[in-house]
């Protein structure tokens, strides 16, 4: 799922394709060639899908491999808001979409994949980082190998400002659809005990609601609580308050209801001792 939307579907209904696109490794694909061709020039039926994260949206974030795999494609697809950050970057054609319209653009895709297209599908940020989902669909709708290139997370960018080393800190996304009760469950179990870095849900599951469930669950209110939004934007924000604190904008169900931005990460400080 990408982090600028809202989702109406109902994955209890099916089968996520997050599972689907974790199911297996990746298979051996040989990228020496760069182009997806044969060396008589023709196209290469076996020549992978690129799944590029594109970073948080200020393209110095986007790392040279990911520029290539759009600038060679000749189709891309993705959500509006991220083809919109790279539209520059290429001359594919642009198979944009939003929730309503996601599966006929995927569908296209697949067709001009089918047809010998090269194609590059775009997800926000890095697609390790809640972004299985729309690689799981993209996946499913390709008959060929399909190759991330991973990107720079705001979830990464996140950690650096919040000073939350990785191997110190509980990461959940509850940014993708279906049920988050496994997810909110380890938030609960580590919070105090480890960093929290979560990328909420708009905006059902925004910062001040994951505050609540977790002062709920006995969290200590008066943990340093972070909500760094439009990370590496020009207007980038960083509230820095307290889990207590931070309760009081839960209960939003809408943009205007919540005094963060859906391109928000939470970052939850568990106390450190620097004595030593």
């Amino acid at each position: 799922m990408s982090e600028d939307e809202s989702d109406p579907y109902d994955l209890d209904s099916g089968p996520d394709p997050a599972a689907f696109a974790a199911a297996a490794p990746e298979p051996s694909i040989d990228e020496t060639d760069g182009g997806g061709e044969d060396a008589d020039g023709t196209e290469d039926a076996d020549a992978p899908v690129y799944a590029v994260g594109v970073g948080p949206g200020n393209l110095e974030y986007l790392t040279p491999r990911g520029r290539r795999a759009i600038r060679e494609a000749d189709v891309v697809v993705g959500f509006e808001t991220v083809v919109d950050f790279v539209a520059d970057e290429t001359d594919a054609d642009l198979l944009t979409c939003g929730y309503a319209d996601e599966a006929d653009a995927l569908a296209e895709f697949g067709r001009r994949v089918a047809a010998g297209d090269r194609g590059t599908a775009v997800l926000m940020g890095d697609p390790n980082h809640s972004g299985y989902q729309f690689l799981g669909k993209v996946q499913r709708t390709v008959d060929r190998p399909v190759r991330v290139i991973p990107g720079i997370s705001s979830l990464q960018i996140a950690a650096s400002r919040a000073r939350t080393p990785m191997e110190d800190t509980r990461f959940v996304t509850l940014h993708k659809s279906g049920s988050l009760d496994a997810d909110l469950d380890r938030l609960a179990e580590a919070a105090g005990e480890r960093h929290l870095l979560v990328l909420p849900r708009p905006f059902d599951w925004m910062p001040g609601d994951i505050a609540g469930f977790l002062l709920d669950s006995g969290a200590d209110p008066s943990l340093d609580a972070l909500v760094l939004e439009r990370l590496t934007h020009d207007d980038e924000r960083i509230t820095r308050t307290t889990l207590g604190g931070l309760r009081d904008s839960a209960g939003g169900s809408g943009p205007d209801s919540t005094p963060y931005s859906d391109l928000s990460v939470l970052a939850v400080r568990a106390p450190v001792d620097a004595a030593d």
